[in-house]
């Protein structure tokens, strides 16, 4: 797709993230115009049709639409890949949230159409547009720090989730670190074992499902680098993450806990205020992953992180979740 007009978008599923880029959209993407949001709820979907955007139920209307250019789907994970399919079949460009599937031959299948239809494509890893990741990133790129020798990450969400969420999610793996996972190969490359260790600890709805909520993962990079990924579903301090990378020459540290760049002192204390969940805490950078998106088709080109990442991203949560349940170390090549 090559355009200098306007790039039309249609969102599908408007819930927590799907209203979050509607408005985005509509109100802070340059060169983006949301025309329609599509919701199995229609008074959610005219919720968050802002502007001159309209509301339906109708898929195929959203898809059948001339000047839908693009779709952003933010719908259930368990129809992500029968969304991008149809998308893929009426010719849209794809912003995918992720993950596409949590199953890896069916997003290997998909994957594998969008790239066959040479649809533009681009899996929502928010975090690589965050200043702090992407700066980072870029440093290790440019060899600013010599030899990567290992990496960190921490994230911890502040409360334990819904149980219809746990349920469905695929697990903490595919569902939570896979962000973490990301951010790894982005900055160090790919991976070639993981080892994950995991309790129940914080509520038990996870065991329940056979979940966890509390990791370690243990990486192993192709480039002999190695790398630890540390989460948990409970930080009663709020949204907690950051990311180290030691090098030959030193190390460079991103961490933003505080959404006010304040500190208060008195005789209480030492006091700050923090972000209590990601949604705060990456609020620009899931507008500025719609506008690289953006950027992209208007150059004629597909997104990044793209349909590789989807899959490979996938592929290191799946071996993950592999090694927590057979209790050994598992090569991402068996995946």
């Amino acid at each position: 797709m090559s355009k200098t007009e306007i790039i039309g978008f249609g969102v599908i599923g408007a819930g927590l993230i799907g209203s979050l880029h509607a408005k985005n959209i509509a109100t802070r993407v340059a060169g983006a115009e949301l025309i329609g949001v599509m919701d199995v709820n229609l008074a959610v979907a005219e919720k968050y049709a802002f502007g001159n955007a309209y509301a339906t139920q109708d898929l195929d209307r959203l898809l059948n639409d001339p000047d839908v250019d693009a779709v952003l789907i933010a719908s259930l994970t368990s129809l992500h890949s029968e969304h991008i399919e149809k998308a893929a079949q009426a010719g849209k460009a794809i912003f995918c949230e992720k993950p596409v599937a949590i199953d890896i031959a069916e997003t290997r299948r998909v994957m594998q159409l969008v790239e066959d239809k040479k649809i533009p494509f681009q899996i929502g890893f928010q975090r690589r547009f965050d200043p702090g990741y992407a700066d980072l990133a870029r440093r290790l790129r440019e060899g600013e720090m010599g030899k990567i020798e290992m990496f960190r990450s921490q994230s911890s969400d502040p409360k334990p989730a819904p149980e219809h969420y746990i349920a469905s999610s695929g697990g903490i793996y595919i569902d939570s670190v896979i962000h973490d996972i990301d951010v790894a190969r982005f900055m160090v490359g790919e991976i070639r074992q993981v080892t994950a260790l995991g309790r129940n600890l914080v509520d038990p709805v996870y065991g329940k499902h056979k979940d966890i909520d509390i990791s370690i993962l243990t990486l192993e990079f192709e480039n002999d680098a190695i790398g630890l990924i540390q989460n948990s579903r409970r930080t009663p301090h709020g949204y907690d993450l950051r990311v180290e990378v030691h090098c030959e020459k030193g190390k460079l540290v991103t961490e933003d806990e505080r959404q006010t760049k304040l500190w208060r002192y008195d005789a209480q204390g030492i006091h700050g205020d923090y972000f209590y969940y990601f949604m705060q805490r990456f609020d620009d950078a899931y507008r500025q992953e719609v506008q690289a998106f953006v950027d992209a088709l208007v150059k004629g080109e597909s997104g990044k992180p793209d349909t590789q990442d989807a899959i490979e991203s996938l592929r290191v949560a799946i071996a993950a979740t592999k090694s927590l349940h057979e209790g050994r170390s598992v090569l991402v090549s068996e995946i």
